[in-house]
């Protein structure tokens, strides 16, 4: 990725060590938790809809793990504000390295995805897509 990427990875070092959103959110309209049993990462995601019940008003997270798990997480949760569930529900994996910035190892990749997997589970959940799921465990 060139030069370019060194600032990437200031930015992903500065989304794990002053993470945007990192709270746990009393009036959620919706949380979910998940984790990544190759690194150890957890996320809880919680997430507050709009009064049209399609658009993310806000969302935080909490848990810990890796700066990558941990970045995105908080990059994620600036990200979503103002879409809907079905934009959510459409990021892939390549939205999620694309929004980091820099390229990530296939173990890493897992890391990198959980917050959007544990939201878009989340927002499944929420809307009766599926009905029981306890916790969203990154695939082996």
């Amino acid at each position: 990725m060139g030069g370019g990427s060194d600032m990437y990875r200031q930015q992903i070092l500065d989304h794990y060590k002053n993470p945007r959103n990192h709270a746990e959110l009393d009036d959620a309209t919706f949380s979910h938790t998940g984790e990544n049993p190759s690194c150890g990462d957890t996320i809880t995601v919680d997430v507050r809809l709009e009064d049209d019940g399609e658009t993310i008003d806000y969302m935080a997270f909490s848990g810990d793990g890796c700066a990558i798990s941990q970045a995105s997480a908080s990059m994620l949760s600036e990200r979503l504000q103002g879409m809907t569930l079905d934009e959510l529900e459409a990021m892939d994996t390549d939205d999620i390295t694309e929004m980091l910035g820099v390229d990530i190892s296939p173990m890493r990749i897992k890391c990198a995805v959980l917050a959007r997997q544990v939201a878009q589970d989340g927002a499944k959940l929420h809307e009766g897509e599926i009905d029981d799921l306890d916790v969203t465990k990154t695939e082996d």
